[in-house]
């Protein structure tokens, strides 16, 4: 049988979440990402099509859906009627006010429900607004559309709003920005589910450009929680944008204009950590992602964000994360490998 070939991939299902007034884009181009993936290059090249996905569209009671320009979408099934799921992407909502987050109350628990159970979550534009009413964002960096950011920060103020981020990831819960988000949002996922290749066949099927993150992939993961010092924030973005350099204390003080002093009391108020912690935290957070993109030899990780001695790297990373770099590695395949298997 066909499924039992060890070269076939295994396929991943995503469940596509459709809301009422709500853009169309956000569904339909991520579904066509998903169900490109391992096909439409491999048919255009000659090779066997190997589909990775299983696509699903899922509104809250399986009626169809009525976009905010008037497209109209019969989804598959109700979300209720999901009874098997690795990936849930939402799709972009409009505004969100009090009385649409209402007649939506259904998707948020059932969301939550599902990260609770090993599932990855999704949400692009305005429909991350359900990632944050599921409270899946509290403590994290998330992004949404620049023009409902403020009223996101008013409405979920223990989420860490950085809309200046096209993508953001933290331990499954993905988030993309604006309604042309999509696409990158869907290849993002394509690429961290399935791998670079894949991603990037995908992307040449459909001739759209490769996600454009942030030129610093370490941006994506949390280092703090919230906090309102914006001096404090721009030393972490300076030791962000330069954490292969190993700058001082002494010099971020001065990019800010302030003492030394100051700065390590105020940082330490804000973020609960020292400037020196909090660098090695960001330099780990980049070999993470290093790691599980597994394009980058592991003796080659550490060099690369900033540390030239391996055995210290080794013992940093280990401090950090419990696993020496290569444990990290395979504990990442590991874990990818049994996408699909939520209990």
């Amino acid at each position: 049988m066909p499924g039992n070939d060890i070269n076939e991939p295994h396929l991943l299902d995503v469940a596509i979440v459709l809301v009422n007034e709500g853009f169309a884009s956000t569904a339909i181009g991520p579904i066509e990402v998903f169900t490109a993936a391992g096909s439409m290059w491999n048919e255009m090249s000659g090779e066997t099509p190997r589909p990775r996905f299983r696509v699903t569209m899922a509104s809250i009671d399986g009626a169809p859906i009525r976009s905010a320009y008037g497209l109209r979408i019969a989804p598959d099934k109700s979300i209720a009627e999901i009874g098997k799921v690795d990936l849930i992407f939402v799709s972009a909502s409009g505004a969100v006010p009090e009385d649409r987050m209402q007649r939506h109350a259904k998707i948020p628990p059932w969301l939550a429900a599902w990260h609770d159970r090993g599932a990855f979550i999704a949400g692009v534009c305005s429909g991350v607004a359900f990632l944050a009413e599921a409270g899946l964002l509290d403590g994290r960096r998330a992004t949404t559309h620049w023009g409902v950011a403020e009223a996101f920060r008013e409405r979920y103020p223990k989420v860490d709003w950085r809309p200046e981020l096209l993508i953001t990831e933290d331990d499954g819960i993905f988030c993309g920005g604006g309604v042309n988000a999509a696409l990158d949002l869907g290849l993002y996922l394509v690429d961290r589910l399935c791998g670079h290749e894949t991603a990037v066949g995908c992307a040449k099927a459909l001739v759209v450009d490769m996600p454009r993150v942030h030129q610093s992939g370490y941006a994506l993961l949390p280092l703090s929680p919230p906090h309102g010092d914006a001096k404090v924030r721009e030393a972490e973005d300076y030791l962000q944008a330069h954490f292969r350099e190993n700058p001082s204390v002494e010099e971020v003080a001065r990019h800010l204009g302030m003492s030394s002093r100051n700065l390590i009391r105020r940082f330490k108020a804000a973020t609960g950590r020292l400037p020196g912690d909090y660098l090695q935290r960001v330099r780990v957070a980049a070999a993470r992602q290093m790691l599980e993109d597994g394009r980058t030899p592991v003796l080659r990780v550490g060099t690369s964000v900033g540390y030239d001695d391996p055995a210290y790297f080794r013992r940093v990373f280990k401090r950090h994360m419990g696993l020496t770099p290569s444990g990290y590695r395979d504990r990442f395949r590991m874990r990818f490998a049994h996408l699909g298997k939520p209990s």
